[in-house]
């Protein structure tokens, strides 16, 4: 079922630029609530690579769990045009969690290289999805994801170690000159961070795996939980990598993580 994230006015809209305002369920029937795994595909804030996508949905409806994917806006459009339509996606899961057989305390965002850095952004963020456009019943509802997994994931948007490409697509080249730093997000974990499961491998030649080693060390630092896998050879961008014995594990490792870690607050 394909739904729209915006009803009325879409905020952050630039002139010309692609807009396309979905999100695309995989429910399975449920006589009890759900886990929910919401899906960034990967593609450099420039695409959004499609194997990252229902693939990944699909999977994790094999492992009894609810999931969606996000047609979040890519360049042209800016941050945080992507952030508001993330956002956006989580307040809506939790508005139809009765309707859609989701349990609105586990909710987790999971992400794919870039589409990594925007799953890792909404559980660092402040709400962006509530300018520029007229506030509805949705709005009432918590952005924040319980969770997030991260898929060999672009945390830096600098040249040190991090993802330029990203960077320049996520700011623009002007914005992304003078604030890039604010966009690296190993620098914006807090002592409320939700828990992350992360899984990079040691040779991804486009993303380097500091990227994933920063961003645990941030998580440590304030103590936040979390679960890491490095395997130690594989290509970047490889989605559910079934085809390879060893890192092709990490989809039933993430799905436990899941299960085990993302509970209610009763529970917990």
């Amino acid at each position: 079922m394909d739904i729209k994230l915006w009803e009325n006015e879409i905020p952050y809209l630039t002139e010309g630029a692609e807009t396309p305002n979905v999100l695309h369920t995989y429910l399975i029937p449920t006589d009890r609530p759900l886990p929910c795994v919401v899906v960034f595909a990967g593609g450099g804030y420039h695409v959004r690579a499609p194997h990252e996508a229902a693939p990944i949905a699909k999977f994790f409806n094999s492992r009894g769990l609810q999931a969606v994917t996000v047609d979040y806006r890519v360049s042209p459009n800016h941050y945080p045009a992507g952030l508001a339509d993330a956002q956006r996606a989580v307040k809506l899961i939790r508005h139809h969690a009765a309707e859609w057989g989701i349990d609105p305390e586990r909710v987790v965002t999971c992400g794919f290289s870039a589409g990594g850095h925007l799953a890792a952004s909404t559980i660092l963020y402040p709400d962006q999805s509530l300018d520029g456009h007229t506030p509805d019943a949705v709005d009432s509802e918590n952005p924040m994801p319980n969770g997030a997994i991260l898929c060999y994931p672009v945390i830096s948007v600098g040249p040190e170690f991090g993802h330029i490409g990203s960077g320049l697509n996520l700011l623009g080249k002007k914005k992304y000159e003078t604030d890039r730093e604010a966009y690296d997000l190993q620098r914006k974990v807090t002592d409320s961070t939700p828990p992350v499961f992360l899984w990079h491998t040691s040779d991804d030649s486009c993303v380097n795996v500091k990227n994933s080693l920063v961003f645990c060390e941030a998580l440590r630092d304030h103590q936040i939980p979390f679960e890491l896998h490095i395997y130690p050879h594989g290509k970047h961008g490889m989605g559910l990598a079934d085809w390879l014995p060893d890192v092709g594990g990490w989809s039933n490792l993430a799905a436990d993580w899941v299960l085990r870690n993302i509970k209610p607050e009763m529970e917990s």
